[in-house]
Parts: structure tokens; sequence; C-alpha cells
């Protein structure tokens, strides 16, 4: 049997700057994916009818549009955010990624830390639809395995030999 949709929870930092706080994304959101946007770089020469594709690279992505939910942590964190507009360092936090299909291990779910960079994209919508916001979380380099606890909203990194994405 296939997964649920719901078998897959991202937790956004909210508190970048000092002890994390993570709050799950999820009201007001009716589709999140990342996207992987693979880089490549593609050669042909002159006596060859295929050219020769290499993957280099990798630059996700996860666009989100959320409707405002007044009160959610992960939208009031955005939120403050399409206020301020912030760019560079301030637009930093990261996000967790939770594969709770997984065996738990103590309530932890086998998970990806991730930093990222927050843009916003839009804020508004159709006269008929609910306010909504939309922002994209960029991937700034990699991340790191570990366990994620939903219930006490805690990440914990592999071992002592815990590995980035890069190193892996």
């Amino acid at each position: 049997m296939a997964e649920k949709r719901s078998a897959f929870l991202l937790f956004i930092n909210t508190n970048p700057k000092e002890t994390a706080n993570y709050a799950l994304v999820g009201e007001g959101v009716t589709e999140l994916s990342i996207s992987y946007n693979p880089q490549t770089n593609t050669e042909q020469y002159i006596h060859q009818d295929t050219a020769n594709t290499e993957l280099t690279g990798y630059q996700p992505n996860a666009p989100v549009t959320a409707q405002v939910v007044k009160g959610d942590p992960a939208f009031e964190f955005i939120n403050d955010m399409r206020k301020s507009l912030p760019i560079g360092s301030d637009a930093h936090t990261d996000v967790v990624m939770v594969d709770i299909f997984e065996e738990a291990s103590g309530g932890a779910y086998p998970a990806q830390k991730q930093p990222v960079s927050i843009q916003i994209d839009s804020y508004g919508g159709a006269a008929s639809d609910p306010l909504s916001i939309g922002y994209t979380l960029n991937w700034r380099g990699s991340g790191t395995e570990g366990t994620f606890h939903p219930g006490t909203r805690t990440f914990t990194e592999s071992g002592p030999a815990a590995r980035t994405y890069e190193e892996a």
C-alpha cells in the first residue's frame, strides 16, 4: 500500500538566532513538494550521434503557498519575514524533513536537518480565494542526517560519526 502524503512532515525553525523552535508546516498548506532541480552538463562531440550528459549537482528548493492561518507558528514566522523582507543571513533558518512512515525509535523518526534561506514570493490571491502567502525554501549547502521527535520537536544528529550529505 502506498504511503499517504501526511507520512512526510516538514518542520521549520521559527527561532533561528537562538535555541531552535520547530513548527510544523501544514496548516493552510495543501501541497508541498521538494524540487531537486538537477544541474547537468551536456556535450556532444562531432563524431557522436548521442550527447553525453553528466549530473553535476542539485539546487533543491520547496515552493510553498499557504493560506493565512492566524496564530499558526509557521505562518506567523513567515508573515513576519514578509513584513521585514530580510536578506542575506537574516533570511536564514533550517527545516527538518521527517519520514514518519519509517520505523520509529523511542518516538523519534529518521530525519534530515537542512539549512535554508526563505524568499517571500507573493501575498494576496483571487477575490474568491482565501488570503495566501507564497514563499520558497531554498537549500543552503548540505543537510545533516539524524532523528526527529515530533512530540518534543527535537532533532538529534546521527551518532558520533554524523555525516552531511556532501560527505556521503
